[in-house]
């Protein structure tokens, strides 16, 4: 368990024994690369809860951006779990760690939302659906992530996607938000698009709308959305390691996470790379817990 404020103030558990739908828990590794300090990201999900209690009192009130209360007129349905245990530079067995957490959410069954954590956090837990396959991949991050290996680390922040595309179970990825300059080179654009990946840029989502990126993903898919807080704008994001300006909005963000729920069924979510230490008064956190709510929102909508 942690020792923050649950998010938004839901139970660690249900009464009378009920099963959750939803189960919330934090992670805060970060994949440690020579000379940088990965060690900020643990404050990640604490920020996020502790961002989320201002609304904790009104979770039965009408939400506008679900178009009603949170949890649809229904019982809450949604549980914090706390976070799993993380070891500074315990790389292989954090992932080990995050991975079984989320396989014992799945095996309640419940759809898992994890707070990282850096963007190597994906791994474990998109590893953690082996038994439930297949599922589709849509990612929100102004990089792709595709790098083979960076100092010799092949399950760091710049690996996700190339990794998740060499895992059975998942079936195909869609990448959104991408733009400027990041770690990928001509060869990973290549792998990447070798594999099937469906790249959508940033500016094709503002030019075209959310339904650039969603028609990809196949009617009725399981989908785990993946969310690297630096595929929004800084302007409403700037708690992240790697400002990149033409980012997507929140609508744009949250239209995404609701609409992968209408066109297949949302699996899991995580939300990461928050970096509290570059937040400017608390917006990244206040946005980052919104879209958890957002994700929420869509999950208990969804058959």
């Amino acid at each position: 368990m942690t020792s923050s404020p649950l998010f938004l103030g839901l139970p660690d558990r249900l009464a009378g024994g009920c099963k959750p739908r939803v189960v919330i828990f934090g992670a805060g590794h970060g994949t440690t690369y020579p000379s940088q300090d990965s060690s900020h990201y643990a404050e990640a999900a604490g920020a996020i809860r502790a961002a989320s209690q201002a609304d904790a009192a009104f979770v039965g009130n009408w939400d506008f951006d679900l178009g009603g209360p949170l949890f649809d007129g229904e019982p809450v349905c949604c549980i914090d779990a706390g976070d799993v245990p993380t070891v500074l530079h315990d790389n292989a067995g954090n992932r080990a760690r995050i991975e079984a957490k989320t396989r014992e959410i799945l095996a309640l069954p419940a759809v898992p939302i994890l707070l990282g954590g850096d963007d190597s956090v994906p791994i474990p837990f998109i590893a953690g659906f082996a038994d439930h396959g297949p599922v589709w991949i849509l990612q929100i991050d102004a990089h792709i992530d595709w790098r083979d290996e960076v100092h010799g680390e092949r399950h760091g922040y710049s690996n996700p996607m190339r990794r998740v595309s060499e895992m059975p179970h998942v079936a195909g990825t869609v990448q959104v938000g991408m733009r400027s300059v990041g770690s990928a080179r001509l060869a990973e654009i290549e792998a990447a698009r070798r594999y099937g990946s469906h790249l959508v840029t940033a500016r094709e989502v503002h030019a075209h709308g959310v339904e650039a990126a969603l028609r990809h993903i196949p009617e009725g898919a399981q989908v785990i959305v993946t969310l690297d807080c630096d595929g929004l704008d800084p302007g409403i994001m700037p708690g992240v390691a790697a400002r990149t300006p033409g980012g997507l909005s929140y609508t744009q963000a949250i239209d995404l996470i609701a609409g992968a729920g209408r066109r297949g069924r949302i699996a899991g979510f995580d939300l990461v790379e928050l970096y509290p230490p570059a937040d400017i008064d608390g917006l990244s956190a206040l946005t980052a817990a919104r879209l958890i709510v957002n994700a929420i929102g869509a999950i208990v909508r969804q058959a």
